[in-house]
C-alpha cells in the first residue's frame, strides 16, 4: 500500500513537472512571447532592437537589419513599417479606454483630469508603444519557426 501511495505521488509530481515544463514552452512560442521580449518573430532568440532600453532616446528606434540568430530580414521593404501606425492607434485607442475606464467611471475623476493624465501619459508611453507596434507589425507576418540544433 506505502509503495502504491509513493507511485501515486510521484506520478503526480511528474505529471505537474510536465504540464510546467509543456506550458513554459508553449509560451516561447507565441506572438506575445516574441512582442514582449522584443525577440526575433522567426526564432524568438535574436535581438529586435539594438538596445533592451526604450528610454535610450538616441537608440530606442534602431533595429537590427537581421536577426543575430537565424538572419530573419528585419527590414522586409520601404516603408514595410507604415503599417505599424494601425498597431500602434489600436495600443493607443485600447490605454485610452482603459483609463478612462479607471479614471472616470471608478474613481470618479473629471474628463479634463482624464485628458491632461492621458495626454502626459501617452508622452511617456510612446516610445513602448513605438517599438510594440513595430513587433505586432512583423509578428503579423512572420511565424515562428524553431531552429534545428545539430
Amino acid at each position: 500500500m506505502h509503495a502504491l501511495y509513493n507511485f501515486i505521488i510521484y506520478c503526480d509530481v511528474s505529471l505537474i513537472t510536465f504540464m510546467k515544463i509543456s506550458i513554459l514552452m508553449s509560451y516561447k512560442e507565441t506572438i506575445l512571447y516574441s512582442v514582449i521580449k522584443a525577440k526575433c518573430p522567426r526564432c524568438h532568440e535574436g535581438d529586435f532592437y539594438e538596445t533592451n532600453n526604450p528610454y535610450n532616446l538616441k537608440k530606442f528606434d534602431k533595429m537590427y537589419k537581421k536577426c543575430t540568430v537565424c538572419g530573419e530580414d528585419f527590414e522586409r521593404e520601404t516603408g514595410y513599417y507604415y503599417g505599424a501606425m494601425f498597431a500602434s492607434y489600436g495600443l493607443t485607442v485600447a490605454f485610452g479606454i482603459a483609463l478612462f475606464i479607471v479614471m472616470c467611471v471608478l474613481m470618479n475623476f473629471t474628463e479634463i483630469t482624464f485628458l491632461i493624465t492621458f495626454a502626459i501619459l501617452q508622452l511617456l508611453f510612446m516610445p513602448i508603444f513605438y517599438r510594440l507596434s513595430r513587433l505586432v507589425w512583423i509578428n503579423i507576418f512572420v511565424r515562428y519557426k524553431e531552429l534545428k540544433r545539430n
